[in-house]
C-alpha cells in the first residue's frame, strides 16, 4: 500500500472503509470510475472501499458512496459541495425534471429518486456508507397539505428504513428549527425547549416536526444510526429558485418592499449549515439534535442591513398584523383560484407572532461549529443575485 504509515515531515492518513477527512478527491465518482484520494504527502491512496452483500448472498467489494437527497436544492447542493471537498464519493438523489444547475459542476453518481416514490429509495441507498437526507417539500403555504405531509413525513420514514436495511453506517437528517419549540417572550430557544405539535404553526413546520419525531422513534426503537441537524434560516449564494427567505432578501435589495410585519429570525450562511452537516457526521452523537444557526435579528434590522448592503432605502413602514390579515385572505384566494404564489398568508402572519430566536451553543460545543457573521451571508447572497442577473 502506498500509505498507512507515518513519514518524516508528512502526515499520511489513508483509511479503507471510512471517510478520508485528511485527504482530497480527484472528482471521479461513478462505480466505473473509482475515485482516488491524495494524501497530504502527495501520494495516491486506494479508493474508499467496503464489502457489500448482494441480494443473492454474494459479497463484493464496492466503492463506498455518500448519498445526498435533495441535492439540486439550495442546501442540498451546498452539502454536496462540502462533502466533495472532504473527499466523499457522492451519489446524488434527484427528482426527474428538477433544475440541476447547482450540481452541474459536481462529479457524482446521479440516481432518480423522489420522496413521494418510496420504491426509488432502495436503489438510491444501495452501496452507500453514509446518507445525508436533505430533501423536503419546502413551501410556506400549499392549497392541499396532503402531498407535502406524505413526502416530508412518510417519505422520510421510508428512506430511513431503506437506509437501515442497506446497512448504512450513519445518517445525518436535515430537520429544521421549524420542528423546535419557541419561547413566547422572544427569548432564545434551543434543542431542549419544549414543543408540542399543536403549537407548531404552518403545514411545512408541522411536516418537519412529524418527520423529526419519526426519525427519533426509529432511533429509539430500531437503532437507526441517525444524527439530526436543525438549520435556522440559510442565506447565501446559489439560491436559484429562490427560497422564501432568499426572495424576501431579493425583494428588499431591489427596493420592492415598502412595508413589513416585524418578527425575529436567525440568519446563517448556507455554507456554515453545510459545514455543520459534515461535522455532525464526523462528531455528532446518534439520536441527538444540533441547531445550525447564526445570528438572531429582528426583521426590521435585517431589512435595514440588506438595504445598506444593496444601497437602497430601507422599508420604513412597520404594519400591524390586523392591517395585513385581509390582504392575506385575498392572497390565499388568488392562489387557489389562479395558481399564483401568495406573498402573505394567515399562517405566515400567525408564525410571525413568535420570534424565531435560537442558540447554536450545543453545536459549537460538541461539533466545533463556528458560523460566520450573518452580514457575510447577506452580502454573498446579494452578490450572487447580482452576478446571476436576478438583481440589478
Amino acid at each position: 500500500m502506498p500509505c498507512g504509515k507515518k513519514q518524516a515531515a508528512h502526515q499520511c492518513v489513508c483509511v479503507i472503509g471510512s471517510s478520508p477527512y485528511t485527504t482530497t478527491g480527484s472528482g471521479a465518482t461513478s462505480d466505473s470510475r473509482i475515485k482516488k484520494q491524495t494524501c497530504r504527502s502527495g501520494l495516491t491512496s486506494l479508493p474508499l472501499l467496503f464489502t457489500y452483500r448482494t441480494s443473492g448472498g454474494a459479497y463484493i467489494l464496492m466503492t463506498a458512496h455518500t448519498l445526498v437527497t435533495g441535492a439540486t436544492g439550495f442546501v442540498g447542493s451546498a452539502v454536496a459541495r462540502t462533502l466533495l471537498e472532504r473527499g466523499h464519493s457522492l451519489r446524488l438523489m434527484v427528482r426527474e425534471g428538477s433544475d440541476r444547475r447547482n450540481i452541474a459542476d459536481i462529479p457524482a453518481d446521479l440516481v432518480d429518486g423522489d420522496l413521494s416514490r418510496p420504491e426509488t429509495f432502495a436503489r438510491a441507498v444501495e452501496g452507500c456508507r453514509y446518507v445525508f437526507h436533505v430533501a423536503a417539500d419546502y413551501r410556506l403555504w400549499v392549497p392541499d397539505p396532503a402531498p407535502m405531509m406524505t413526502a416530508n413525513v412518510e417519505g422520510t420514514r421510508q428512506l430511513m428504513l431503506a437506509a437501515k436495511a442497506a446497512g448504512v453506517e450513519k445518517i445525518v437528517y436535515c430537520s429544521s428549527v421549524a420542528a423546535l419549540g419557541l419561547i413566547g417572550d422572544g427569548s432564545i430557544a434551543d434543542e431542549n425547549t419544549p414543543v408540542q405539535e399543536h403549537a407548531v404553526i404552518g403545514i411545512y413546520k408541522r411536516s418537519k416536526y412529524r418527520a423529526e419525531q419519526e426519525v427519533l422513534q426509529l432511533v429509539r426503537d430500531q437503532g437507526l444510526p441517525a444524527v439530526i441537524v436543525n438549520p435556522s434560516t440559510p442565506v447565501g449564494p446559489r439560491d436559484i429558485k429562490p427560497t422564501p427567505t432568499g426572495q424576501m432578501i431579493l425583494d428588499c435589495a431591489a427596493g420592492r418592499m415598502p412595508a413589513y410585519v416585524d418578527t425575529g429570525v436567525n440568519i446563517v450562511h448556507v455554507d456554515d449549515v453545510t459545514e455543520g452537516h459534515a461535522l455532525a457526521l464526523e462528531r455528532g452523537t446518534v439520536g441527538e439534535k444540533y441547531i445550525l444557526g447564526g445570528e438572531n435579528y429582528l426583521l426590521g434590522d435585517l431589512f435595514a442591513m440588506v438595504s445598506e448592503i444593496a444601497h437602497v432605502p430601507p422599508p420604513k413602514i412597520r404594519l400591524p398584523q390586523e392591517v395585513i390579515w385581509p390582504v392575506a385572505i385575498v392572497s390565499e384566494w388568488l392562489s387557489r383560484s389562479f395558481g399564483i404564489n401568495p406573498r402573505v398568508t394567515r399562517e405566515m402572519l400567525a408564525m410571525s407572532r413568535k420570534k424565531m430566536f435560537f442558540s447554536s451553543d450545543k453545536a459549537k460545543r460538541e461539533l466545533g461549529y463556528n458560523p460566520r457573521p450573518a452580514r457575510k451571508a447577506v452580502e454573498d447572497a446579494i452578490t450572487w443575485f447580482r452576478n446571476n442577473g436576478m438583481l440589478k
